[in-house]
């Protein structure tokens, strides 16, 4: 595949149903600049937040509003920039790189920055985008680490190289509405997981085993997902929204089952603690629960965190086994299920979306209604 040298803009054409290798890419020297320099007046209206994101170390989140987008600090929680456009245009998704001045950018809203089929790689130092990637059907989501883009449609994921836009790996999936994906940050080669083929099935790609595994997960779709910074431990939600399944992803492996409740729900997020002890929930019902995870610490690293639980457990147990786990095989599985060692009661209607923080005993919650 040729490849541009020094390019400044590259554009990637896809077929949304073709297995053909994509076009090469195009380049431009220059682009024009999007935004306007960063302004301290806040607007007489406010804007409509469009999206929310954690980036890879939950040190900073960002806000995707129908002027432009916002970064903040979360512990203190503080703005740290906003880029505004000079006109009314959306933008539906923002992926940070830890914090560097690299993002990808994504149109969203009834009035898009730039087609939705578009991702641009803006550099927040120069004030400008330096590169695109450009497709025929709506990006749903994009993953970012120090030397890789993932780019993920309705039914197809693109890896590549952050270098030079090369294109490395193409995945097909089942039908993916959420741009469910997940790589791994702080190993490498890297780690990605993905929705399969079917129903309830999760893909694991190992490149630095080449390597995949397919699990079947869940009776039902997957409706989140998260994974540790290393990529070993995997956490999944299926649409019913009762129980969290924790997997290892080296073997596919079932490490451990625990039940947000009773009633559906549909999860919002999902989030590992740094040293893999904890895992918070968030769900459509406004609440955050926080589980105890016994996994093998041969998996990952663990430290000497441990998390003080503010509010009383649900149940006098502190492990989070019900009592009534001695009748397991005789009661129903409901009855032996592990539940969350802590609640957070939120007002309902918004989505809110979790994370635990730097320092110890914090979770981090962040919430948007779209207005």
């Amino acid at each position: 595949m040729a490849q541009p040298h020094h390019a400044r803009t590259a554009t990637h054409h896809i077929p949304p149903d073709s297995d053909s290798e994509p076009d090469d890419h195009t380049s431009s020297s220059s682009s024009p600049p999007l935004f306007l320099p960063c302004t301290t007046h806040e607007p007489a209206q406010s804007p409509a937040i469009y999206h929310l994101s954690f980036n890879q170390d939950y040190g900073c989140f960002a806000a995707g509003l129908d002027n432009g987008f916002r970064i903040y600090n979360t512990d203190p929680f503080k703005p740290l920039f906003r880029r505004d456009l000079d006109s009314r245009a959306g933008i539906g998704l923002v992926a940070m790189l830890f914090r560097c001045n690299i993002l990808c950018l994504v149109g969203g809203g009834p009035d898009p920055i730039h087609p939705m089929s578009k991702v641009m790689i803006w550099d927040d130092h120069q004030s400008r985008c330096i590169g695109e990637l450009s497709f025929r059907s709506e990006v749903k989501n994009v993953k970012l680490r120090r030397d890789r883009i993932i780019v993920v449609l309705l039914q197809k994921i693109f890896v590549y190289n952050f270098a030079d836009l090369k294109l490395l790996h193409q995945i097909e999936t089942v039908l993916n509405p959420k741009g469910l994906c997940e790589i791994s940050h702080t190993s490498s080669p890297m780690v990605l997981v993905c929705l399969g083929l079917q129903k309830g099935q999760i893909r694991v790609e190992n490149y630095g085993s080449k390597r995949t595994k397919f699990v079947m997960a869940h009776d039902s779709r997957i409706a989140c997902m998260t994974m540790t910074q290393e990529g070993r431990l995997l956490a999944t939600a299926s649409s019913k929204g009762t129980l969290i399944r924790v997997f290892n992803t080296l073997d596919g492996s079932l490490l451990q089952e625990v039940r947000r409740g009773a009633d559906r729900a549909e999860i919002y997020s999902l989030a590992f603690s740094s040293n893999a002890q904890w895992l918070a929930v968030s769900s459509e019902k406004g609440t955050v629960h926080v589980f105890s995870l016994k996994v093998d610490s041969g998996l990952v690293t663990l430290t000497d965190d441990r998390l003080h639980v503010a509010s009383e457990p649900n149940h006098s147990n502190g492990s989070g086994i019900s009592s009534l786990s001695i009748l397991k095989g005789v009661l129903p599985k409901y009855f032996s299920s592990e539940w969350s060692v802590a609640q957070f009661r939120l007002p309902e209607g918004l989505q809110y979306f979790v994370a635990f923080g730097h320092q110890k005993n914090t979770i981090v919650i962040i919430g948007m209604d779209g207005r």
